[in-house]
């Protein structure tokens, strides 16, 4: 017993919603495409889970968050699905795939044969027993990484107030997860290993004022150290967290933010692997020329940088979807994924993005006891990445058009010196009417370009990165509470 499809999008996350929406908007034709997802709800917008749902008053809730709100298009409910012809294979786990058969085989004995497959399988948060520690099955465990765990963690939460949390972790969960047990009145101590927050994006010095900011919210943070394990009471329940250090810490609930490994096992042995997920080129598509994957699963090249990469952030996962479904649909029409990294985030007041590559030296400029600042990561004396918080759109897109562009740097103390002023300097020049080129070189000694710059180059090559300059934007001053 089996169905066939033209186009099956295997995953139902926010790759997934995107990759369908695109399709529409190409043209499928109803009853060509397909979604297998092992989640029971359509595609949405994963960001709120760490953000609005988890707020104590108005909180998020389906359907006001399916794709694609978040790029403030329509929102794709299970209605929209059935109107234009897509099947919704909700609540399915696909237990083997054969890529040479073109075949899917569910765990309820189904066959699912495509003619293209898009692999948007994300991927899943690390375990603690992965790491040697007992306990992620106490009710007062929580991890965050779908519809599931944030509805478990709300009730954790609204059993734990006026408790104390402990957060194991310092990225991404961590942080936004610390932020919103703060909001609902719980006491919040932060464990992790690294001698800063966000420490593989953030330098000693922007990382130092996020933390001061959270501990001006009450929260603690315990470093250079790791979980070992815990105590629990006659119910199963955790009482305490113990760490490495000999620390032991109350805990009427524990959140767990220790990193994510892409979903790769279905296609092990059939597609080439790298970086921890399937190797693409820069169409999306895989080793198999009928196998394109997206999103966090997806190591694919980053043309700015010259190397593969595989990035774990939304906006990656929205934009890799749609390009994968255009070189599908329209192959001889479609170019290369021309991907600048990016990422962002909003805690509290607080809302940062950051574009590039941080490797390299760091040039910090603005004010750190304020509410603007940022960095410059320069390379090989180019400039490969921008961080800024508590820009505006302009600053925003600015930095954006000057990473993608990576202008060389003679000077770092004239590029501390100009700080913020320096990407909007050189942004402007990109505005420029055509009847009015860049000159070659910076009247300055701080920027020299290596051949003459004009506008109608310059806009080909930015447009992208001002886009989702002028998204994030908005995301988060429309947003605010995701």
């Amino acid at each position: 017993m089996g169905r066939a499809f033209v186009y099956v999008i295997l995953g139902g996350g926010v790759a997934a919603g995107y990759a369908a929406h695109e399709f529409v908007k190409r043209g499928v034709s109803q009853g060509e495409l397909c979604i297998i997802s092992e989640e029971p709800v359509a595609p949405y917008e994963r960001p709120a889970l760490s953000k609005g749902f988890l707020l104590p008053e108005a909180p998020a809730r389906l359907p006001s968050f399916h794709c694609c709100v978040g790029t403030n298009e329509e929102r794709l409910t299970p209605k929209w699905y059935k109107e234009h012809g897509i099947e919704l294979i909700l609540g399915t786990r696909v237990k083997s795939a054969d890529v040479r058969r073109k075949t899917l085989m569910t765990a309820t004995g189904e066959t699912i044969s495509y003619k293209f497959l898009i692999v948007a399988t994300g991927a899943r948060a690390l375990k603690l027993e992965e790491f040697g520690v007992t306990g992620s099955d106490a009710e007062n465990v929580c991890y965050l990484r779908d519809l599931a765990d944030a509805t478990r963690l709300v009730n954790v939460m609204q059993s734990s107030k006026d408790g104390n949390a402990v957060v194991i972790g310092g990225g991404y969960i961590g942080m936004e997860c610390a932020a919103s047990l703060v909001i609902n009145n719980i006491n919040v101590t932060m464990v992790f290993p690294e001698a800063h927050c966000m420490g593989r994006l953030f330098t000693p010095k922007i990382a130092s004022y996020y933390e001061e900011f959270y501990q001006s919210k009450g929260v603690k943070f315990i470093k250079g150290t790791v979980l070992t394990s815990f105590d629990l009471n006659s119910d199963g329940k955790v009482t305490a967290v113990n760490l490495r250090d000999g620390s032991k810490l109350p805990a009427d609930m524990v959140v767990i933010g220790i990193g994510i490994r892409a979903n790769t096992s279905l296609f092990e042995g059939q597609l080439t692997l790298e970086k921890g997920g399937i190797k693409v080129n820069g169409k999306m598509q895989s080793s198999n020329t009928s196998v394109y994957a997206v999103g966090d699963v997806a190591a694919f090249p980053v043309k700015v940088f010259g190397e593969t990469r595989r990035l774990e952030h939304v906006d990656s996962a929205r934009k890799s979807a749609r390009h994968a479904v255009a070189a599908i649909m329209q192959p001889e029409t479609t170019g290369e994924f021309d991907y600048l990294p990016f990422f962002y985030s909003r805690v509290f007041t607080l809302s940062w993005q950051f574009y590039g590559d941080n490797v390299g030296e760091a040039v910090h400029f603005g004010d750190f006891t304020g509410k603007t600042f940022g960095a410059y990561w320069i390379n090989k004396g180019h400039l490969i990445g921008s961080f800024l918080e508590g820009g505006t759109k302009e600053e925003y897109e600015a930095i954006a058009k000057i990473t993608r562009l990576k202008p060389e740097i003679q000077d770092l103390s004239e590029l501390e010196k100009q700080g913020l002023g320096f990407a909007l300097t050189e942004s402007e020049k990109l505005s420029l009417p055509p009847t009015s080129p860049v000159p070659a070189a910076s009247s300055s000694s701080l920027v020299v370009a290596e051949k003459p710059l004009h506008p109608w180059h310059a806009a080909a090559g930015v447009i992208l990165a001002a886009s989702v300059a002028a998204f994030a934007y908005w995301y988060g001053k429309k947003r605010r509470r995701w």
